[in-house]
Order: structure tokens, then C-alpha cells, then sequence
């Protein structure tokens, strides 16, 4: 188990040395790093925006001045609402990925070597339903996040303006993160030909979804899968794998066909290091409704089923991971905030809270921890990895 200095802000702030301060150095009262911190700890502590985040250190400022240096006292949640909208947010977002790789570090080292298994990380667009802006012609924010299954962190976002330039987003998203050796899943409207070779050639793998947008490629896969079940699959190598999966009151049966991918396949060599196809179905009860979902994938994997099942679960999981929480604990599809960069940060800043948060090994909920976080300062404390645990 490690050991962290207790109360060792500087810990903390190490992560944002390098990170530039966008403010004028004219009237300049606060350290940038305390304004981040208490940012940082504002969110974790249940905090949905500057003005809430402003309220949060007003109400602990004596546990705060313990801390930081505040020279100036507690700034305003105006203070921090400029900061937040004028941070360029792919640096700062820079400046958190020393800490997250800090996180997976100790996650490694207390893992056992069975448990060591390659990562997954999962890709997908999430709106913010409420951050449209009538006045000036702007649409909902649209987020593109990369989520580490294993590790259960956030690594990256990028925001674009309409969720048609998630295909665009993505490969830039690619380039900010470290893929080598992990297994990327993307959902359909990722399934691009540039967008496997960038994975290949940044030393991942990938496992794409595909559904009617690809046109030829999705229907030919589908139709050979077919094929081949009715012939009860005499003619190929499949690997098969099935899981039960309870929970909430419903219980899912998932099963995964793998195959090699077919000479016949039209335009596989297209797809850089294209090897593998295959299938994933859920069947889905919950008291006497019965559901079925049927969804079809190419990969670079080779043959390796429960591989393959692990990715496609793990990329469902973003959906009840993370996106479920930024909705339900985080309330993330209220959010009014205008400015783009200040709603960029923020949304970053409640990703990597949630991202800490899952960090803590009891028994409650992220949504308990949360609450936790905001009663209990030792507990905060705790969950910024500053006191012993």
C-alpha cells in the first residue's frame, strides 16, 4: 500500500508546474496553482461550476489556508470563472496526464500478475445537452472522451461543436494520449480507415463497431457471420465465449464469435492490419421484457475471443462507467455555462474527479464518495491522495 506525506500539497501542484497562466500579470493576486487545487478539490467535493466552486472555498477556508498560500485570501468564484474560460484546455488537460499515469502506476504495482491484463480503452462522444447557446447560433458542447477500462481513469477529452466532427476529433484525441499496447474501442461513427491506421501506427490495437453508415463493409460482414451460423460454422475456425452478467434486476447473456478475417471480405486491405471479425450478442431480461442486441466489429486482434469479449465489454462499460455518472452524480446535462473553454475545463475537471474518486477501495459508491468528499475534509484529503490510505 503506499505511502504519501500527509497533506503534501506540493504533490499536487508538481503536475502543474509546466502549465502556462493565461491571466494578465497586472493585478495578478492569486498563485495559479492555488486557484487550480481548490478548482480540483471544489468539483470532487460536489461543486457543478466557478460559483458553486467559490462557495466550496469560502465555506473551508480554514482548511484551505492550512494548505495553499493564499495571499490574498480566498478568491471569488468570478476569479476562478475567468480562469476556467481562459485555460487553453488541451494543456491543462496535459498537466493532469503525469498525475492519471501516476494513478496506473500504483494501480500496477499492487496488482497481482494475473490481474495484469492489456488495457482497454474506450473512445465515445457524450453531449451536454444543456450548454446550447441561442444567443450566439452555438449548439450543445460536444465531448469526446478516452476512458481507461482497467484503471478506470479519464484520459483525455476534446470538445467539438456538433457531434458530426467526432470523426475528426478522434484521431487529434489519439495523438494526446498514450495508446501503446492498449486495445481502442470505438463505436460505428469512429470506423474509419485513417483512424485504424493511427491506432496501428501509435502501437495499439483496435476494435472498431460497425453498423449501416459503412455501407458494404457492415453488410458484408454480416451477411458472411450469417453464413457461416447456418452452416454451423462447418467450414471456418470460430472461437466462441459466453458470460452472465447480473445486475439492477436484469440479467444480461452475452455471446462473442471470433473469427479470422475472410480473403473474400471486400476492401480488407484497406484496413491496415486488419486480422480479425466478429460478432457480439446481448440478450438482455429484466422481469418479463426480453431484449436483444446484435452488433458486428472489425480488429487488429488476432485470434483471441476472450480478448476480444473483454474489449467489447469494456467499451459498453463507458457508457455505465463514466457517462452514466457524469449524468446521474455529476448532473452533468444541467450545466448552463456558456463559455465554451470554461464548460470544456469544467467537464475535464468532473471526468478527472470521477477518475479519483474510483481511485478509493471501499465499499461505497462513486456518488457516496462524492458526498463523502464534501462533509469530510480528511476524507477529501484522502481522495487526492494526500493522507495515508
Amino acid at each position: 500500500m503506499r505511502q504519501i506525506v500527509e497533506d503534501d500539497v506540493s504533490t499536487i501542484l508538481d503536475y502543474f508546474q509546466e502549465l502556462e497562466d493565461p491571466r494578465s500579470s497586472v493585478n495578478r493576486k492569486h498563485p495559479l496553482g492555488d486557484l487550480i487545487v481548490i478548482s480540483v478539490c471544489g468539483v470532487i467535493a460536489g461543486a457543478d461550476g466557478p460559483h458553486a466552486i467559490g462557495v466550496w472555498a469560502e465555506s473551508n477556508r480554514e482548511w484551505l489556508q492550512q494548505h495553499l498560500e493564499l495571499p490574498n485570501g480566498i478568491p471569488s468564484h468570478d476569479t476562478l470563472g475567468r480562469l476556467l474560460a481562459t485555460l487553453k484546455p488541451v494543456a491543462f488537460q496535459t498537466c493532469f496526464q503525469n498525475w492519471v499515469n501516476s494513478l496506473c502506476q500504483h494501480d500496477e504495482e499492487d496488482s497481482s500478475n494475473e490481474s495484469r491484463q492489456q488495457d482497454v480503452i474506450a473512445i465515445d462522444g457524450k453531449a451536454l445537452r444543456r450548454s446550447h447557446d441561442r444567443k450566439n447560433e452555438l449548439g450543445a458542447l460536444f465531448l469526446v472522451s478516452a476512458w481507461s477500462v482497467q484503471h478506470g481513469v479519464s484520459l483525455g477529452q476534446l470538445a467539438t461543436e456538433e457531434k458530426s466532427n467526432e470523426i475528426t476529433a478522434i484521431p487529434e484525441l489519439i495523438d494526446n494520449i498514450d495508446v501503446e499496447g492498449a486495445i481502442i474501442t470505438i463505436d460505428a461513427a469512429g470506423c474509419q480507415r485513417t483512424i485504424a491506421a493511427k491506432i496501428i501506427d501509435r502501437g495499439g490495437d483496435y476494435i472498431l463497431a460497425l453498423k449501416g453508415n459503412q455501407g458494404n463493409l457492415h453488410k458484408s460482414v454480416e451477411d458472411w457471420i450469417l453464413e457461416q451460423m447456418e452452416n454451423d460454422f462447418a467450414n471456418v475456425t470460430v472461437r466462441k465465449h459466453e458470460q452472465t452478467v447480473r445486475g439492477h434486476g436484469r440479467i444480461d447473456t452475452l455471446t462473442y464469435y471470433q473469427f479470422n478475417v475472410p480473403q473474400s471480405l471486400p476492401g480488407r486491405s484497406n484496413w491496415k492490419h486488419l486480422r480479425t471479425i466478429g460478432v457480439a450478442i446481448r440478450v438482455s431480461k429484466q422481469k418479463d421484457k426480453v431484449t436483444r442486441e446484435v452488433r458486428y466489429f472489425i480488429s487488429s486482434l488476432r485470434l483471441s475471443v476472450k480478448r476480444f469479449a473483454r474489449g467489447v465489454r469494456g467499451h459498453w462499460g463507458i457508457e455505465n462507467t463514466l457517462h452514466w455518472c457524469l449524468d446521474v452524480t455529476f448532473r452533468e446535462d444541467e450545466s448552463r455555462l456558456r463559455n465554451r473553454r470554461a464548460a470544456d475545463n469544467v467537464a475535464w475537471l468532473k471526468r478527472f474527479a470521477i477518475s479519483l474518486l474510483k481511485q478509493r477501495k471501499d465499499k461505497n459508491s462513486v456518488a457516496m464518495r462524492r458526498r463523502m468528499a464534501g462533509w469530510n475534509t480528511e476524507y477529501l484529503s484522502q481522495v487526492l491522495g494526500l493522507s495515508r490510505v
